[in-house]
């Protein structure tokens, strides 16, 4: 099965305390669509400018991602720039240039809005309702937001949160939307806003998954060398979303597994920077991994 995934496609200049990349290929979407693509067709929708190198492109097809979504118009692409200090938790923004993003107006394909499975990445959330105008009865939609669009567009997202069945978001977007400190309570009442199932990204700590009254937490996979965090929690949605898409099974115990694949794919994509370690996996080594993580969280039961 097919997924369809809005978000931006943008240059990151990223410098951490082991190195820093000037201009590379990143964005949302670009990371999203390049982890999901390990585990389903992906169909992408975004904007670029005319300074896109082709090459890129060339890159996003090689991972049979479909490109016909990806518009591109006269002016310069994306581009945002960060640094992170060792705790590597969170990337303080030294520029952002929104250039053509600025005025995105996603428009789908024909053969796009038959899609079953969407997946709304961070974009304001009267652009994410009106991706779904454009779908014809999707089986299932997830979001992901920021606290730019929760600070500053509340009312309108949590129109949109109405519309959702699942929403990825980290844990200080998680308070921020609630109100509320506390993870256990800020997901009830988030749940209250329309979504069936939560999902909270706590990066070096795991995942929280929150679905009516049952509770999963995932760990985060124990790593020797992190590189540059960029990226994380779109690999980790495009994994998750991607086994989703793959299965067409919806159940939690299925969610439960969607959740360690995001974990994989979010593990493998900080050990480099920009795309490097996830263009390179092979299958094999993120169904090692996963087998890894079952490791990581076994214990017997009582006797």
């Amino acid at each position: 099965m097919s997924l369809l995934v809005v978000g931006s496609v943008a240059f990151d200049s990223v410098k951490t305390p082991f190195g820093e990349v000037d201009e590379v290929l990143g964005g949302s979407a670009t990371y999203f669509s390049t982890a999901a693509s390990y585990f389903t067709e992906v169909s992408l929708v975004a904007v670029v400018g005319t300074d896109f190198p082709e090459k890129h492109l060339t890159f996003l097809k090689s991972r049979k991602i479909d490109i016909e979504g990806i518009e591109k118009q006269d002016g310069k692409t994306f581009r945002w720039k960060g640094e992170y200090g060792y705790e590597l938790n969170e990337a303080r923004t030294l520029d952002t240039q929104l250039n053509v993003f600025q005025s995105f107006k996603p428009k789908l394909p024909e053969n796009y809005k038959d899609k079953k499975i969407v997946f709304l990445a961070n974009i304001d959330p009267d652009l994410q309702r009106e991706v779904l105008e454009q779908v014809n009865k999707p089986a299932l939609v997830a979001c992901d937001t920021m606290n730019f669009w929760i600070e500053g567009k509340r009312e309108s997202l949590l129109k949109t949160l109405k519309l959702v069945d699942i929403l990825l978001i980290n844990d200080g977007e998680a308070r921020e939307l609630s109100g509320e400190p506390n993870l256990v309570k800020a997901a009830s009442i988030i749940l209250s806003f329309g979504p069936k199932t939560l999902i909270i990204k706590q990066g070096e700590y795991g995942a929280l998954m929150f679905s009516g009254d049952r509770i999963f937490s995932a760990p985060a996979y124990p790593l020797e060398s992190i590189f540059d965090p960029t990226g994380a929690g779109d690999c980790f949605g495009g994994g998750f979303m991607g086994y989703l898409s793959n299965t067409m099974n919806f159940e939690e115990s299925n969610i439960r597994k969607a959740i360690i694949f995001g974990s994989v794919m979010a593990s493998y994509n900080v050990e480099a920077f920009s795309l490097d370690r996830i263009k390179s996996l092979d299958y094999q080594e993120i169904k090692d991994r996963y087998q890894e993580f079952k490791k990581l969280t076994h214990f017997e039961d009582l006797s």
